[in-house]
């Protein structure tokens, strides 16, 4: 029997899937339980508007993502750190410190989690920094640490 899940069933399939099951697992589990509903055209064609739905917002996504990619790709974005003798920063430059510059600067959100350190900023001068909008999508700016 064809059915479309309700929810995720462990060993069965995830929401909103269509899969064939036997017909007593479907009568006396699934259906009672509100796990699953029985594959007529109504159902099926729920499943196929949710589908083509979900790719629409993500290729939507997917485009906002290279639009703010390419605004923020180049950027340069100055953040001040206070320092001791030698040049060495007190503590370092961070991703969040990086993300705060480049909201204040762009105009852009950035989350502190999407920008990618190579190694941890603890000197003034200037280093390349990628910030990974989306997945596959990504910038590269410039950040200089200045005092």
């Amino acid at each position: 029997m064809k059915v479309v899940l309700k929810a995720d069933v462990k060993g069965t399939g995830k929401k909103d899937q269509m899969v064939e099951v036997s017909d007593g697992y479907a009568r006396n589990f699934l259906l009672p339980r509100g796990l699953a509903v029985a594959a007529n055209a109504a159902a099926v064609n729920e499943v196929k508007t949710k589908e083509s739905a979900k790719q629409h917002h993500a290729q939507v996504e997917l485009e906002q993502a290279q639009q703010t990619a390419k605004k923020i790709s180049g950027t340069t974005v100055v953040v001040k750190a206070k320092a001791g003798q030698g040049g060495r920063l007190f503590g370092a430059v961070t991703g969040k410190d990086i993300a705060e510059a480049l909201n204040k600067a762009a105009g852009v959100t950035v989350d502190k989690r999407k920008v990618v350190l190579d190694a941890d900023i603890k000197n003034f001068g200037r280093y390349e920094v990628e910030i990974k909008v989306y997945p596959g999508v990504s910038a590269k700016i410039t950040v200089a640490v200045e005092e």
